[in-house]
C-alpha cells in the first residue's frame, strides 16, 4: 500500500503522523511511504531522516494526497486538506466529528474511508488510540491551569501547591478517566487540594485506592458538581462520551458564580467542551476571560509537547497502520471489531451513531456499510 504523511497545518501543530522509525517498520512490511517535506521538522526530524528510513519526500501536500492510498495524520483535516480527499481513499487520524458539521459534510461528500483514532476500541472497553493523548493532555492541563492562575494571565495569583503557612489551590477534576486521573496525579504531585468527581463507582474506588486520601473522590451529582465548582480555584473538564459531543456540565451560571480569577481548563474541547462558556482556542492565543474566570480551551493541547506526543501516539497507532496496509481496509475492518468501531465515514455514509445523532444525519451500521 502507498501511505502518505502530510505536514500538519493546524495552528502550532508540530506533531506528525509517522516518525522515521514507524516509516521504517512499515516499509519493512513491503509498503511505500511518501512524506511531505519538513513534515517532521517541528519535532527535530529532517527529510534526510525520513529518506534514511526508506521514505520518499514530496514537495507539497497536494502531491502526498494525490499519490497515497492511505493518509496518516494527527489532527482532523482542515478545509483545505479535505478538498484533496478522493473516493475510496483511506484517512486514518483524529476526527472529532460530533461537534464539527462542516468536516462531517466534507468527508461524506468526498466518499473517503475515514477511521477516527478516538473511536477505535479494545477488548477492555478502552480507547487505545485516544489514551496516549489523553495522558498527555491530562498532565498538561495542570501545567496550563497553574499558568492561568497567575495574576498576569487574569488569574487569582495563586500557586497550586501553596507554601508552608499558605493554603494550596483547590483543584476540581470533572471525570476520573484517563485525562482526569492523569490530571489528578499531577495536581497531587504539586500538593494542590484535589477533588475528583465521577459517576462510576468502580472508577471512584480505583482512584480512592490509588490516592489513599491525597485526593478526595466524590460521586458526581448536580449538587456536588455545583458545590465543588463554586469552591474551586481551578476546574479541569475531563469528561468523554466516545464519539459524541461532550455534555455541558458546567453552565454559564456556574461560571458567573465562580471565584474572581478562578481558571478552567476544558480538555473536552475537541468534542465541543464540557463548559457552556467554552470555545476552542489555539496555542497562539490559549486563554480568554468570561465573567472574570480564565478559560483555557486549546483544541490540540498535546501539540505543545509535540515530540513526546508524537512518539506516544506512534507507539499506539503503528500496529493499526500495519494491519490496514497489510490487509487493506476492508479485510482489516471485517476481521477486527475494535478497529471497525473507528470507522466514522465510508463511501458517503456516516457509520458512527453518535456523529449522525449530533448532526441529525442518516446513520448506517458500520458492518453493513462496509459490506456494501
Amino acid at each position: 500500500m502507498i501511505i502518505g504523511v502530510p505536514k500538519e497545518i493546524k495552528n502550532h501543530e508540530y506533531r506528525v503522523g509517522m516518525v522515521p522509525a514507524s516509516v521504517r517498520e512499515v516499509i519493512g512490511h513491503g509498503h511505500q511511504v511518501f512524506v511531505e517535506t519538513n513534515a517532521g521538522a517541528g519535532i527535530g526530524f529532517t527529510d534526510e531522516d525520513y529518506i534514511a528510513a526508506g521514505a520518499q519526500i514530496l514537495p507539497t501536500a497536494d502531491d502526498v494526497f494525490a499519490k497515497a492510498e492511505m493518509i496518516v495524520k494527527v489532527k482532523e483535516p482542515l478545509a483545505e486538506e479535505r478538498v484533496r480527499l478522493r473516493e475510496g481513499q483511506l484517512l486514518f487520524t483524529y476526527l472529532h466529528l460530533a461537534p464539527d458539521l462542516p468536516q462531517t459534510e466534507d468527508l461524506v461528500k468526498s466518499k473517503c474511508v475515514a477511521i477516527a483514532y478516538e473511536t477505535v476500541t479494545d477488548d477492555k472497553g478502552g480507547l487505545p488510540l485516544l489514551a496516549p493523548m489523553s495522558e498527555v493532555a491530562g498532565r498538561m492541563s495542570i501545567q496550563a491551569g497553574a499558568l492561568a492562575l497567575e495574576k498576569s494571565k487574569g488569574g487569582r495569583g495563586m500557586l497550586l501547591g501553596g507554601v508552608p503557612g499558605v493554603d494550596p489551590a483547590k483543584v476540581v477534576v470533572i471525570g476520573g478517566g484517563v485525562v482526569g486521573s492523569n490530571a489528578a496525579r499531577m495536581a497531587v504531585g504539586l500538593r494542590a487540594d484535589v477533588t475528583i468527581l465521577d459517576r462510576n463507582i468502580d472508577t471512584l474506588r480505583r482512584l480512592d485506592s490509588e490516592f489513599q486520601g491525597r485526593a478526595k473522590v466524590v460521586y458526581s451529582t448536580v449538587d456536588a458538581l455545583e458545590r465543588h465548582v463554586l469552591e474551586a480555584d481551578l476546574v479541569i473538564g475531563a469528561v468523554l462520551i466516545p464519539g459524541a459531543a461532550a455534555p455541558k456540565l458546567v453552565t454559564a451560571d456556574h461560571i458567573k458564580r465562580m471565584k474572581t480569577g478562578a481558571a478552567i481548563v476544558d480538555v473536552a474541547i475537541d468534542q465541543g467542551g464540557c463548559f457552556e462558556t467554552s470555545k476552542a482556542t489555539t496555542h497562539a492565543e490559549p486563554t480568554y476571560i468570561v465573567d472574570d474566570v480564565v478559560h483555557y480551551c486549546v483544541a490540540n493541547m498535546p501539540g505543545a509537547v509535540a515530540r513526546t506526543s508524537t512518539f506516544a501516539l506512534n507507539n499506539a497507532t503503528l500496529p493499526y497502520i500495519i494491519k490496514l496496509a497489510n490487509k487493506g481496509y476492508k479485510q482489516a475492518l471485517q476481521e477486527d471489531k475494535h478497529l471497525l468501531a473507528g470507522l466514522n465515514v465510508i463511501h458517503g455514509q456516516i457509520t458512527c451513531k453518535e456523529v449522525a445523532e449530533a448532526h441529525g444525519l442518516p446513520f448506517v451500521d458500520a458492518a453493513s456499510a462496509l459490506n456494501g
